[in-house]
């Protein structure tokens, strides 16, 4: 995997497209100007090459695995299994998913983008959007240093409120 910045997020797609007989695609969509792609080392390594020569400033990531891609099917499998065993109540409140940055209430559903979720991108930036539009005014983040998450929502909305517990 690869953090690229400070290019757009469609420079990243594009060229993650353009990478033929290896896999490489986003994988997780963390704010603008910030986006990893993941895939097999070789398609990383391709579309790192590329996207330096477009002017991106890029890190590879020492990672164990290609997260939030293709390559993630056969752990899919066995994750699909143990969350299909796992009783889901119907929420309280909507839960966000990073899969389709859409609110969800439906027990099923929500264990259907769960799986969904190993294989698929991390739609972060387009969740904190779809969340400030539906009229959150405040994020908490749980646990850590309370710099990562809370400096991403900034970097979508500066006035948003932020906090750490």
């Amino acid at each position: 995997m690869a953090a690229i910045l400070t290019v757009e997020d469609d420079v990243v797609e594009e060229v993650c497209a353009g990478i033929k007989n290896e896999i490489v695609v986003p994988a997780n969509y963390n704010c603008p100007g910030q986006l990893v792609i993941s895939g097999t080392v070789k398609g990383v390594e391709l579309a790192v090459e590329a996207l330096n020569a477009r002017g991106a400033k890029t890190i590879m990531l020492a990672v164990g695995g290609a997260f939030h891609s293709p390559l993630m099917q056969p752990a899919q499998d066995e994750l699909k299994a143990a969350i299909e065993a796992t009783p889901i109540a119907i929420p309280s409140y909507p839960v966000y998913q990073n899969v389709n940055a859409q609110p969800q209430t439906d027990p099923a559903q929500i264990k259907l983008n769960l799986v969904a979720q190993l294989t698929a991108p991390v739609l972060w930036t387009q969740t904190m959007r779809q969340m400030i539009a539906d009229g959150v005014s405040e994020f908490v983040e749980v646990g850590g240093s309370g710099k990562t998450l809370q400096g991403l929502v900034r970097k979508l909305d500066r006035g948003m409120a932020t906090r750490a517990l």
